[in-house]
């Protein structure tokens, strides 16, 4: 058998496929057209934490997108750190999408204005449905829209690109008043005991499940362990009790303030809230996304979000169904075992691809061979930009024909079966998961 000729048949059939994107954080459209846009809109997620790993100081990566400032001065900021991260799989993807989607071939002292002119240009209407839609062949994507980059509510999501998801983190990270506050903003309801809290939750998944929400996303692996533990009713009402003893600090006020209370002293109230969270999932049918592995960004505690600390809860709610991310990279062998040993957890290459194409190849190339093939899913964009998510759809379709190509290369599937996969990672096992409509 000719490898190249099975390359290129399964990835024609490969490119065919409108996928099913697990995971992105794009802004809405209408949002995106209010920005100014230029090249380094390109490095406002992941592309940045390079550049700063690179020695950009951090707060300069602040001032690179600040349109305002003439671009020959930022360019001459950014240049010598673009050098040195150009050749991480994040710069690759940018130099992907500058090439692909603005027909600029590099990005360097000669072309930087070129691509900042053409992305202006692009910034119109139509934009989002010419990128997903006829160049990603994106179906839908599950969108954990983050407010503090898009204020648009989740009853207006985009249904021609999007379903969202409710992300349930101000409750699994509570340890202070101003946390109570904004709960009380985004619920519109006033928390004066543990029951308004688990109320106001409970609120929340009204509203999400109205507005279309297929999943649940838990991301308080940037801020906390996530291992749960399953403290009393009464272990977490003494932390919400003790938030709320003081009146909230006004400077006109002259009182001793409350003290401060840390993540391991509200730990009880925040694993309590977590199990409210799945409880309500598991009677709404909802899936739990949750983040494992790698954090964006630097200086992060990686032990946080390994996902050997999630058994405990794969035991106690075998009947609710976890969308396990990240690959939970580098704990790629044993998120596989998660995978293996537990019905309800499923495993997520979301924003791998863009991590490491090579380890987003070795890691499918063992999942095949140890997990069912129906709780793999091969592709989740994760960026906050469409560029973003059109080079990482282009990466994830060919590390997944790939791979493919070399196990049926290497007699471990056929043909017919190489062929099946591909459609159930890329598209099929998560229509199922997500039970979108056919």
């Amino acid at each position: 058998m000719n490898s190249d000729d099975l390359y290129r048949r399964l990835r024609s059939e490969i490119d065919r496929i409108a996928l099913v994107d697990t995971h992105e954080h794009l802004l809405d459209e209408r949002t995106r057209l209010q920005q100014s846009v230029d090249l380094f809109h390109l490095y406002a997620h992941y592309a940045s934490s390079d550049l700063v790993s690179a020695g950009l100081p951090a707060d300069r990566m602040v001032w690179l997108r600040r349109t305002d400032v003439p671009l020959d001065e930022r360019w001459a900021v950014f240049a010598p750190y673009w050098r040195a991260a150009r050749t991480t799989a994040y710069g690759r993807a940018v130099l992907l999408a500058a090439r692909e989607l603005y027909d600029v071939e590099d990005i360097n002292d000669r072309t930087y204005q070129s691509l900042s002119e053409r992305m202006s240009a692009a910034n119109r209407g139509g934009w989002y449905h010419q990128v997903l839609k006829e160049r990603a062949n994106i179906r839908v994507s599950v969108l954990d829209a983050l407010e503090e980059f898009d204020p648009t509510p989740v009853e207006e999501t985009d249904r021609r690109y999007f379903v969202p998801v409710m992300r349930a983190d101000p409750f699994l990270k509570l340890c202070d008043r101003p946390g109570l506050a904004a709960i009380e903003c985004r619920t519109d309801r006033a928390l004066h005991s543990l029951d308004d809290l688990v109320a106001a939750l409970g609120a929340l998944f009204e509203r999400y499940v109205a507005a279309g929400a297929v999943a649940v996303k838990v991301a308080v692996a940037y801020e906390r362990p996530i291992y749960f533990e399953k403290p009393t009713r009464h272990e977490a009402e003494q932390v919400f009790n003790r938030l709320t003893r003081y009146p909230a600090l006004s400077p006109a006020l002259d009182f001793t303030p409350q003290p401060p209370v840390s993540f391991a002293e509200a730990k009880p109230l925040q694993d309590y809230m977590m199990h409210q969270v799945l409880r309500r999932a598991a009677d709404y049918g909802l899936p739990i996304q949750i983040h494992t592995g790698l954090q964006e960004g630097t200086g992060n505690f990686l032990s946080n979000a390994h996902p050997l600390q999630l058994v405990n809860l794969l035991i106690d709610y075998p009947e609710v169904r976890f969308d396990l991310f990240h690959a939970g990279y580098p704990y790629q062998s044993e998120m596989a075992t998660l995978g293996k040993n537990f019905p309800n957890a499923f495993l997520d290459l979301c924003w791998v691809h863009v991590i490491s194409p090579w380890v987003a190849r070795r890691t499918l190339h063992e999942w095949i061979e140890t997990v069912p093939g129906n709780k793999i899913f091969a592709f989740g964009g994760d960026y906050l930009f469409v560029e973003g998510a059109y080079a990482h759809a282009r990466l994830a379709r060919d590390n997944v024909a790939q791979v493919l190509a070399e196990k049926v290369t290497d007699g471990y599937l056929t043909e017919s079966e190489a062929s099946s996969l591909a459609h159930a990672l890329l598209r099929d096992n998560a229509m199922s998961f997500f039970r979108l409509p056919g």
